[in-house]
């Protein structure tokens, strides 16, 4: 079976919590990602997703100063890298993300892995299908 590392993207950028969202959200553009692990102190302390600053920020009509610590989702969801594909998608169908930060057995970050990384592998084009189905239940 197929580990998470085998199908994880490496380029990880971590933004600090007293970041505003006008830097995050750049960060994002610049490197096209929809999320972005929070960290302070060496340890990862939440994520910042494209749809926190849409719906925490801006339809609260939040400062684009506004420090990410005001709207990341506190509660981190993570998978080890030799978890397997199969365990990445399950926890992403339970949680109802499309993304996941991947940790190596130090707990340090190794990787982000999406639902899109599983839809490239043919392979895990029923993965893929499954974990969507469980994201998207109301």
């Amino acid at each position: 079976m197929q580990q998470l590392k085998d199908v994880m993207n490496r380029d990880v950028f971590v933004v600090g919590p007293d970041s505003s969202l006008m830097e995050a959200a750049r960060l994002m553009r610049d490197e096209n990602f929809g999320m972005l692990p929070v960290g302070e102190n060496d340890r990862m302390i939440g994520t910042l997703t494209d749809r926190d600053i849409a719906v925490r920020a801006v339809a609260e009509n939040k400062s684009c100063d506004t420090p990410v610590r005001e709207v990341m989702s506190e509660s981190v969801v993570w998978c080890f890298e030799d978890d397997t594909v199969e365990d990445g998608a399950r926890k992403m169908s339970d949680c109802q993300i499309r993304r996941l930060p991947v940790v190596n057995r130090d707990k340090r970050l190794v990787g982000i892995v999406s639902l899109g990384d599983f839809a490239v592998e043919a392979e895990h084009i029923e993965t893929s299908a499954e974990a969507l189905a469980g994201i998207s239940q109301p």
